[in-house]
């Protein structure tokens, strides 16, 4: 057992709101990866798993990686070498289109219908009153220092999400990288979480999941600032079979050209990390794991770190008042 930190947050009216310290059980993940070697910096040939037969809340933190104070040239472009063989997704077409779901003097929530998609269904998206179908990927921004930041994606259509810290003062811009699944991890030519309907509370920021294996969950928005984003997860009951209940997918090819190099993690009830490469854990036992970069990368040199924590059986999780998070 361990007591997590006094977390205090100002929401953008500039209200300052106390989350109470909780008491976490070190409840045990089992974390499988998965990774096979590539050679083209553009396909996503790590997915890590994380399953467990008793997980019902964990969290979610994306971070800048170590070096980002000393980073002054940022590279994001995409690299297509030794890249051949993609298999073909399928295409349907859609009316292309962009829809504002929710929008305040501080922040938007946004939805984009793309020309064509690999998926023929989407869920719909309930916002108020307000339903929305066909929508391909959402955005949320939120407005800091007179500047629009986008900071959370989801694509609905298959339950991917990605996130990132606001960006560092002395860069313009900063990177996403990793992508996460939450909810029941099934494989349909690749790993997807199987969202039959999602509501968006734009207020708590907070998007609730009906899943199409059975059961619901929600993830939240709960801290913000210029290294780090948090998110809350909650499944209303934990997954069956083998308990996979959320995996990262990116992309290694060497510990210089990738979005995750190495893995970290502490085992339940130790007081010391352990650490590896990417292509050397195979599967452990964790508390918390870290999947991230100690070097720069060529590939998306800012994109964050993501950690995976706070395990719990018991549905409850870390910040679970209606605190907005801050954005300084």
């Amino acid at each position: 057992m361990r007591l997590l930190h006094l977390f205090v947050l100002a929401s953008m009216s500039g209200q300052i709101m106390f989350l109470s310290p909780v008491i976490a059980s070190d409840i045990p993940v089992r974390v499988n990866n998965k990774t096979e070697p590539t050679l083209c910096a553009e396909k996503d040939n790590v997915t890590i798993e994380l399953a467990s037969p008793r997980l019902r809340s964990f969290r979610i933190d994306a971070r800048h990686p170590n070096y980002i104070g000393g980073l002054s040239v940022d590279r994001s472009s995409a690299d297509w070498h030794n890249c051949t063989g993609f298999p073909a997704d399928p295409e349907y077409a859609f009316t292309p289109r962009r829809v504002t779901l929710y929008e305040t003097a501080s922040w938007q929530i946004v939805g984009y219908t793309f020309a064509k998609f690999w998926r023929v269904n989407s869920p719909p998206i309930t916002v108020g009153t307000q339903v929305f179908r066909d929508i391909h990927l959402i955005q949320v921004w939120t407005r800091v220092d007179d500047r629009a930041e986008e900071i959370l994606v989801l694509y609905p259509g298959d339950g991917y999400w990605r996130a990132r810290p606001l960006p560092p003062k002395h860069l313009a811009w900063s990177a996403y990288g990793s992508s996460f699944l939450v909810g029941p991890v099934e494989v349909q030519g690749r790993p997807i979480v199987d969202i039959s309907a999602l509501r968006i509370d734009p207020e708590n920021l907070t998007f609730h999941m009906n899943f199409m294996r059975g059961g619901t969950g929600w993830l939240r928005l709960s801290y913000l600032d210029r290294d780090i984003i948090s998110l809350d997860a909650s499944l209303e009951k934990a997954v069956p079979g083998e308990g996979v209940f959320a995996a990262l997918r990116s992309m290694y090819v060497s510990d210089i050209n990738n979005d995750a190099a190495r893995i970290g993690w502490r085992e339940p009830g130790a007081e010391v990390w352990r650490e590896g490469g990417m292509l050397d854990v195979k599967q452990v036992n964790a508390a918390e794991v870290w999947i991230g970069r100690t070097v720069h990368s060529r590939h998306n040199t800012s994109a964050p770190d993501m950690i995976f924590g706070d395990f719990r059986d018991d549905g409850s999780a870390r910040g679970s008042g209606p605190a907005k998070p801050t954005a300084n």
